[in-house]
């Protein structure tokens, strides 16, 4: 039987319709268990308990009414500490901002309050969310539930780590250059980075066609209740869309048979297997349970088909520095100017590296790349719903890492760590959403994941094979056995 923190949100939702189960309950077990275990995951920066608290008691008083039943009506969520809750801090992980305060709400904030989400969490990221790593001088070491000696991933590597945790059934995410998929990855978790626009961010950033926030949770079901509540246009973001599709993908509306509806959705799809992307390192057991994906997809009836990109990590690194060296840079700079004394070795070593980007290349040079890749990845979909790749080249990451000196990939010296990892190509090509699921073990003891990538704005076609992935290689019911005692 499911633990009731480790309960999802679909089933938790259909409790508290048929009165069968409280949000106090819910609520309560969340709240114990993160009082248990994240002492040794360090995965909060802040609890808000005693917020949460009153609100899921209104919500109970709302499902016994049978009135005024939002869409995540008494479902805790953590929040990632860059999602500001107005009147509560906003330092973005640096030491120098930890007194100032949100002056509003992030607009997914607004929205999952509005459909009834109880933010109950605050999670922590890197400084700045600027590394695949989670730890900063100001909020210490994130660690992995699966193995503490591991990194969660970042910058989402706080929501990863207690959606692993069983702190929280659902959790914001940001994605930039892979921090919502690699933190999924690492940690047996579901992220979903939208098509640039689909999910509204806050400016200037916002207009940063790179970026994107979205949802994570422990099942594909969960992310898409998440992904519909915070898509669509809003006020303050410029490029946000007004057409906020409202996913739905066969198989996960049930209870009874969803698993096999989901398999067979994809009897008939053309999938597209990527393993390297051009000539990234990819480690054996990330191979090797990517193949396994594939496989299972092929063998629910769907066409898959390997194939090879003309990519380099070198020429993807490059490009996506020059990218950040004209943006996220200069407001790094911007926003740590005088205190960049205070700042991790990390977060110095990337407003470097986009600095020196962005003398060697103009902008015109890093969108001239940017529009090839983007070309090439067009020609190698086409024909295919879909593509299927690894998330991360390297099956994990220390947890204190810092990775000045780039990173082993399995005795391959790369020379940037974000070469490590897969991710970056589609932000990139942003229009492309991509979502993140789990596919094995990997041999250190924590899990890897896939990449689903879809045509623009093809948000449905991910979401397809990720339940049907999640069918045929089921998850849901593995738990990180290092916390099974607490």
């Amino acid at each position: 039987m499911t633990e009731l923190h480790y309960l999802d949100a679909a089933t938790a939702l259909r409790l508290f319709r048929t009165r069968e189960l409280s949000p106090v309950e819910l609520m309560e077990a969340v709240i114990a268990r993160t009082e248990a275990v994240n002492v040794e995951v360090n995965a909060l920066t802040e609890t808000l308990f005693e917020e949460a608290r009153p609100a899921a008691r209104k919500a109970a008083a709302k499902y016994a009414r049978g009135r005024d039943i939002t869409p995540l009506l008494g479902l805790p969520v953590a929040a990632k500490e860059k999602h500001g809750l107005k009147g509560r801090t906003l330092s973005q992980g640096l030491v120098a901002r930890k007194e100032e305060l949100a002056a509003e709400d992030h607009p997914v904030i607004g929205r999952i309050r509005r459909a009834g989400g109880i933010i109950h969490a605050r999670t922590t990221t890197p400084e700045y969310s600027c590394a695949t790593v989670t730890h900063s001088p100001l909020w210490g070491v994130t660690r992995n539930p699966w193995n503490l000696q591991f990194s969660p991933g970042g910058s989402s590597g706080g929501s990863g780590a207690a959606l692993a945790a069983g702190l929280a059934p659902l959790a914001t995410a940001s994605d930039i250059a892979g921090s919502t998929r690699l933190p999924a990855s690492f940690t047996g978790t579901v992220g979903y980075k939208a098509p640039y626009g689909r999910i509204p961010g806050v400016a200037p950033l916002s207009a940063d066609h790179y970026r994107g926030d979205g949802p994570m949770a422990r099942t594909v079901a969960d992310t898409v209740l998440l992904a519909n509540v915070m898509a669509g246009r809003h006020r303050g973001d410029h490029t946000s869309l007004a057409d906020a599709p409202g996913i739905g993908v066969p198989g996960l509306e049930t209870h009874d048979g969803g698993s096999s509806v989901a398999a067979a959705s994809v009897a008939g799809m053309r999938i597209a297997l990527c393993i390297r992307l051009g000539n990234y390192p990819v480690a054996p057991d990330v191979e090797a349970n990517t193949r396994a994906v594939a496989a299972a997809l092929q063998d629910a009836g769907a066409v898959v088909e390997e194939i090879e990109l003309p990519w380099t990590t070198e020429s993807i690194s490059r490009t996506m520095f020059t990218h950040f060296g004209y943006l996220l840079g200069p407001a790094m700079e911007d926003e740590t100017e005088g205190s960049t004394e205070l700042l991790a070795p990390y977060t110095r070593r990337f407003m470097a590296d986009a600095r020196r980007a962005a003398e060697g290349n103009r902008f015109v040079d890093g969108i001239r790349a940017e529009t090839r890749l983007q070309a090439e990845l067009a020609a190698a979909m086409a024909g295919f719903d879909a593509l299927v790749c690894p998330a991360s080249a390297v099956a994990a990451l220390d947890a204190d890492g810092m990775y000045l000196d780039g990173i082993d990939a399995g005795g391959q010296q790369l020379e940037h760590y974000w070469q490590g990892h897969m991710t970056a190509p589609f932000n990139i090509a942003n229009r492309c959403p991509v979502l993140a699921v789990p596919s094995g073990m990997a041999d250190c003891g924590i899990p890897t994941g896939v990449q689903i990538v879809g045509h623009p704005y093809d948000d449905a076609a991910v979401f397809t094979v990720g339940a049907a992935v999640e069918a045929v290689r089921p998850w849901a019911a593995r738990r990180p056995g290092i916390l099974a005692m607490a």
